[in-house]
């Protein structure tokens, strides 16, 4: 398997052989010179800021100095790829809330990732570098020129003396040369001294720079919360395209074909064609109440057009129990929130039709502390949950099934274990939304719905 830093490499029986040593050596050979660079800049900035704070008292100072370990954390991780082929990913950065130089520094100095790449940058000038110079020092420097003691024998020395390392005075060859071997031993050693180091420092410079695990699991959170509203978005945006293709392409298609047959039966004279003419005006008739009704439950024109209110209204108007309903909302909300919440409410008052026995039944709600709330009751037989969990074809009685009979049980668990309202719960749960049911026998039976939802100002067209 292909060594992904240069720990990993050093397992390895051909790491001598390999071009790690020498990635290694590179590492710190560069973190030395970025290093003193860095040193140079810092003093630079604090200078210059310094004198500009004379006329604005502070603030230059401060503002150079902030993002002074933007750069350095930048070359940093782009270094780091010489010893450690992963990437390191960059901390989770605000977008400033407008365009503009202005907005872009006002955000940089307000995250906190900014002030610790200035630790970073910090302890990189005045700590870290001169550490990567004396370990190269120490384990490539001083043994290559161990090992070089024969070559400066032979030019600097005339071949009668040579000075290791200014220290240790050669005067005859055999002991030149081995000094020489000892050199070469060093190399190796030195070797894998360089990749030590150069693994620590990566590993340091890693969790300096990376992304703290809580830190990057709240940003993914917050990635996938964004990428699911904007699926929910995109599907809702599908079908209102859908039933709008299919109310004005094919519906109207299909009243053009039903008048035609009216007008055909009415001229054809008593018999067979007049009588299959009244079959087909018959069946094109039923095609297009079908249509009419598909088109309806993709997504009814009354809730895009008049919100959700008028929709739970027409909706209550279709059913076959009497339903009361009172709803407070003022304004229009989200196109999702309200094209979840409608569904919800057709299936409950399904249920209730189908299931419940019930003779009256009563949707109320309204929008209060940011939350949608919407309650669906009837005075039916209960017992929701129990016909539920024996594994009922249908959705169970009253306004759903499949949940704890406890008043205010949360139905997730219940639903995945194979209710009918696994598909209301998963639409709700989508939005952040809770879906509740209580179902005694005997009834009521209880269905409460919270979506997390402000007003909003977005066209309904």
């Amino acid at each position: 398997m292909r060594p992904r830093n240069v720990w990993q490499a050093m397992s390895a029986p051909g790491f001598l052989l390999s071009a790690w040593p020498w990635r290694a050596a590179a590492y710190l050979l560069t973190g030395a010179f970025a290093g003193a660079v860095t040193l140079v800049g810092l003093v630079v900035v604090v200078t210059v800021g310094g004198a500009l704070s004379v006329v604005v008292v502070g603030l230059p100072l401060l503002v150079l100095t902030a993002l002074a370990g933007l750069p350095v954390a930048r070359l940093e991780r782009l270094r780091l790829r010489l010893a450690d082929r992963a990437p390191a990913p960059d901390r989770p950065r605000r977008q400033p809330p407008a365009y503009g130089p202005w907005p872009w520094l006002t955000t940089r100095l307000r995250e906190p990732a900014s002030w610790r790449d200035l630790g970073h940058a910090l302890l990189f000038a005045t700590v870290l570098w001169p550490l990567d110079a004396l370990v190269v020092t120490a384990a490539l420097a001083l043994p290559l020129a161990t090992l070089a003691t024969p070559l400066l024998m032979a030019t600097v020395g005339d071949g009668e003396e040579a000075k290791v390392l200014k220290q240790w005075t050669v005067t005859t060859w055999p002991t030149a040369f081995g000094a020489a071997v000892l050199g070469l031993l060093l190399l190796v050693l030195g070797a894998y001294a360089l990749g030590l180091a150069a693994g620590a420092r990566a590993a340091l410079t890693r969790v300096l720079l990376g992304t703290p695990r809580e830190a990057a699991l709240d940003a993914r959170v917050v990635e996938l919360t964004h990428s699911r509203v904007r699926l929910v978005d995109a599907f809702e945006a599908e079908r209102r395209r859908i039933e709008r293709d299919l109310h004005d392409g094919a519906q109207q298609r299909l009243v053009a074909l039903t008048m035609t047959l009216g007008l055909a039966r009415l001229d054809a004279p008593p018999g067979p064609l007049a009588d299959q003419l009244a079959k087909a005006h018959g069946e094109a008739g039923r095609a297009l109440e079908e249509l009419r009704e598909l088109i309806h439950g993709i997504h009814p024109k009354v809730l895009a057009d008049h919100g959700l209110a008028a929709a739970v209204e027409d909706a209550a108007d279709r059913s076959a129990v009497p339903v009361d309903v009172s709803l407070e909302l003022p304004g229009r909300l989200p196109r999702a929130v309200e094209a979840a919440a409608y569904f919800v409410v057709c299936e409950a008052l399904a249920n209730v039709a189908k299931h419940s026995g019930a003779d009256r039944a009563e949707v109320t709600g309204g929008h209060r502390d940011g939350r949608l709330r919407l309650e669906i009751r009837d005075n039916g037989r209960g017992g929701a949950e129990d016909r539920a969990r024996v594994g009922a074809a249908e959705p169970g009685a009253g306004a759903g099934a499949g949940a704890d009979a406890d008043p205010g049980a949360d139905v997730d668990a219940e639903a995945r274990a194979g209710s009918g309202l696994t598909g209301l719960v998963d639409r709700v749960s989508v939005l952040d939304g809770r879906i509740s049911l209580s179902s005694p026998p005997g009834g009521p039976t209880l269905l409460r719905v919270e979506i997390p939802c402000e007003w909003t100002t977005e066209p309904f067209a």
